[in-house]
């Protein structure tokens, strides 16, 4: 008697991606990527520029093929079946890709009768995203006179249009302002509740944990990968933030310790970060400083994600100034 398969889950995956590698020549843009990526959530990937993030989603919507691995998209092998899964998939890519000279209403218009869409329901998802997006008032402005909030609404109306499943975000947000980036989540948030899986680029550590999950990208290797809280929990690093006055000498004699793996200045305050094994950390910064004669206050505080970033991307014996956002 053969032995009984194993159950399947109940719902597979949106994305399965298997050694997912691409090259450009000489160079290895994206290199063994695993995913597992689950249905109606937002999927985050997080990197700076060049990290592959790009790239990557290129090669899961089949724009890219790769160079070597596996990748399924709801349940489609890509990039062979990239054609069938299209009506599947919207896409909103980083630099607004609509028609400056076309009025809203056209734009949508146009891209609605793209995705093939007959009469009636398209005059019904008309009606609903110049709604949901609030472009009900701008349909007769021309889309290059828009703002960068309006544009980006726009571009996410017309990505949406045809109801896709899965919806691939590469940095959506970069020219935006803050309450244009908050709006923009809140949208997303509402196309997740409707059962809609959202992979999202990003370089922006508040946008990275609004995600369900995240993978952190590093020089095209997957280096970190769970829910923000976990990775935050999870970090190899202890963490401890110092306050002074003198943050120069006080930063100079912190990196002079072998166990100080990064520091980072937000104002007054350096956030030190050093190796696991580090015992008692608060009170080595303070011995550090006060060995230096630097008056200062260091005290152990919890991980944020930006040093889950540093530590999984191995900006080691760095000195950085942290930028909010």
């Amino acid at each position: 008697m053969l032995p009984a398969a194993a159950p399947r889950p109940a719902v597979e995956p949106a994305i399965v991606a298997r050694g997912l590698t691409r090259r450009f020549g000489r160079v290895t843009a994206v290199d063994g990527v695993d995913l597992d990526i689950p249905r109606a959530r937002i999927y985050g990937f997080l990197g700076p520029n060049g990290s592959g993030k790009s790239t990557t989603i290129r090669m899961l919507c089949g724009l890219l093929a790769p160079s070597s691995g596996a990748v399924h998209v709801l349940g489609h092998e890509m990039p062979r079946d990239a054609e069938r899964l299209r009506p599947r998939l919207g896409y909103m890519t980083q630099k607004f890709s609509l028609w400056d000279d076309l009025t809203v209403a056209e734009n949508l218009d146009f891209m609605s009768r793209v995705f093939d869409l007959p009469a009636e329901r398209r005059r019904q998802r008309l009606q609903a995203v110049t709604g949901e997006y609030r472009l009900d008032r701008l349909l007769s402005q021309r889309a290059g006179t828009l703002s960068g909030g309006q544009r980006q609404r726009l571009a996410l109306a017309a990505a949406t249009l045809h109801q896709p499943e899965l919806l691939l975000l590469d940095e959506p947000t970069s020219a935006v302002d803050p309450q244009s980036r908050r709006d923009f989540w809140e949208s997303l948030f509402a196309l997740v509740a409707r059962g809609v899986t959202i992979l999202v680029s990003t370089h922006y550590m508040d946008e990275a944990e609004r995600c369900h999950e995240l993978a952190i990208l590093a020089d095209g290797r997957l280096v970190a990968q769970g829910a923000p809280k976990q990775l935050m929990s999870d970090i190899p690093a202890r963490v401890v933030e110092v306050e002074t006055d003198d943050t120069v000498t006080a930063r100079a004699a912190l990196l002079q310790d072998e166990a100080v793996l990064s520091v980072a200045q937000l104002g007054t305050r350096l956030h030190v970060l050093l190796r696991p094994d580090a015992a008692d950390p608060a009170g080595r910064c303070y011995a550090r400083l006060r060995d230096a004669g630097v008056e200062a206050q260091a005290t152990a505080v919890g991980a944020s994600l930006e040093d889950v970033f540093v530590a999984a991307t191995g900006f080691k014996r760095t000195s950085h100034v942290a930028v909010a956002g």
